[in-house]
């Protein structure tokens, strides 16, 4: 017995699959092809077309926005984002820039108590040299400071690493002085 044909559709309705308009594409791998918003790391950067398996893309990536389909228009998107993205950066960067050079000038002096000979009761450490720098108006945080120990003794001019971003660094001078008793 032969199997007879639906009346209703034609015979290339049959056979030809339709694919929904908002349906991400596949891949040359099976996976889903997504155009990535934001860094991700193992992943991809900005901008980059990234073929990931369809749970990953259906309940992480898209879902908290960190990629989206693979359009013309989103990718005109992405590219002006990325543009954007850079000239902050680039503003950025010149400002740290301008924050080495005033702080490569400026000699922070730091009073704390310590005994006759010169030996600190406690110790001179990041935390109280980004204060002295915000003293001076340069917001510079603790962990930019790069010591390899603490600071334990008074009337000395060290020179401490300042690490801005990865391709800025600079030295500040730190002076510790005793604490004059009152």
């Amino acid at each position: 017995m032969a199997a007879k044909a639906n009346p209703t559709k034609k015979p290339d309705q049959q056979t030809q699959r339709t694919r929904k308009r908002n349906f991400p594409t596949r891949g040359p791998h099976g996976g889903v092809r997504l155009l990535l918003v934001e860094d991700i790391p193992n992943l991809g950067s900005i901008g980059d077309v990234v073929e990931v398996r369809p749970g990953y893309a259906r309940n992480y990536l898209l879902p908290r926005g960190k990629a989206t389909l693979v359009t013309e228009h989103n990718l005109r998107l992405v590219e002006q984002h990325k543009e954007k993205v850079r000239k902050a950066r680039e503003a950025k960067l010149a400002d740290l820039r301008m924050l080495a050079e005033q702080i490569a000038r400026v000699t922070v002096t730091i009073e704390a108590n310590a005994n006759e000979e010169g030996h600190l009761y406690g110790s001179v450490g990041p935390q109280e040299i980004s204060k002295a720098l915000k003293g001076l108006n340069l917001l510079v945080e603790p962990d930019m400071i790069r010591m390899e120990g603490v600071i334990k003794q008074a009337n000395a001019l060290y020179e401490v690493d300042v690490h801005l971003a990865p391709e800025i660094d600079t030295k500040v001078k730190v002076a510790v002085i005793a604490q004059k008793e009152a």
